[in-house]
């Protein structure tokens, strides 16, 4: 609103010089007497000259003053003689020229990528992603996003006490530092199992805790990947595969003993099948009878 009223103050300013220059540059008529009796016009050239003077500066006004903030941001306007912050909308705003410092802020959801992938980061060429210590020492490479905005009640507070470049100075800074902190507190396969969501939501927890009270609204941060060093990759490697190998062996074993068992089942199945008549058959075969009558004669002789 002051925008406004100083740029009308401006225009009528602008008229009333128009005016002076019109009136100064006329011909003073007069009558037999000396008398002025009045002022012509003044030439072709001279009214030129003025109203392309009275243009050029209506321009440098317009130019200075009115400002179209797109959607989505907001303009924080500090006036360098009152030394008062003010912050214009989306859509056009009124400035007071030649006094004013302005500075244009996004309101949106913004995106905070570290990552070792070529592209992918926010610092491009070189390998962004974050390394911590896990709870044994060990240390884990995480590559991350971080969505966020500015509180749009807050952003003049922000440009007096942080400016601009608030992502640098304060929001990298604390994310790493809080993603160094709950790392640590958990060993290493945790890291790398089904506890990750949980990790993501305590770092989640803290990081909005620490940055919201400065005026930066937090509304998500990914874990993207979670990778090791070389030897740490190599080392569950070879214990995966050992893991597969012992079960295999263990599965082998087991099949061998239920081949066993099942040709156990069979045999005694076989032994209980065989009729009772063969056996008394095979207690009355020839070779017992000639036992018998051998053990007879020895006892009579």
């Amino acid at each position: 609103m002051a925008g406004l009223f100083f740029f009308l103050i401006l225009i009528a300013g602008l008229i009333a010089g128009a005016s002076f220059f019109v009136r100064r540059g006329g011909v003073r008529v007069h009558d037999a007497t000396g008398r002025t009796i009045g002022i012509s016009p003044p030439g072709g050239l001279a009214r030129v000259l003025v109203v392309a003077f009275g243009g050029f500066l209506l321009l440098i006004v317009l130019l200075t003053t009115i400002r179209v903030v797109p959607v989505g941001h907001a303009l924080v306007i500090f006036n360098t003689v009152t030394k008062d912050f003010t912050v214009a909308q989306q859509g056009i705003a009124f400035i007071p020229p030649f006094v004013s410092v302005t500075a244009e802020y996004d309101l949106r959801r913004q995106e905070y990528t570290m990552s070792s992938v070529t592209g992918e980061g926010r610092r491009e060429g070189i390998d962004d992603s974050m390394w911590s210590p896990t709870q044994e020492g060990l240390q884990v490479g995480i590559d991350l996003t971080v969505w966020h905005h500015v509180d749009p009640l807050r952003v003049a507070s922000i440009h007096q006490r942080i400016g601009p470049d608030y992502e640098d100075k304060i929001i990298r800074p604390a994310v790493r530092s809080v993603i160094r902190l709950v790392i640590s507190e958990y060993p290493v396969m945790d890291v790398y199992s089904s506890k990750r969501a949980r990790i993501q939501d305590e770092i989640n927890v803290k990081i909005k805790q620490l940055l919201e009270k400065d005026g930066f609204v937090i509304d998500e941060i990914v874990l993207r990947d979670v990778r090791f060093t070389p030897e740490f990759t190599k080392a569950i490697e070879a214990k995966q595969v050992a893991q597969q190998a012992a079960e295999q062996m263990k599965y082998t074993l087991e099949k061998e003993l239920k081949e066993a068992e099942r040709k156990v089942i069979e045999a005694t199945g076989r032994a209980n099948s065989i009729p009772p008549a063969n056996a008394s058959k095979r207690s009355t075969s020839p070779g017992s009878e000639r036992c018998r009558f051998a053990s007879g004669d020895s006892s009579t002789g």
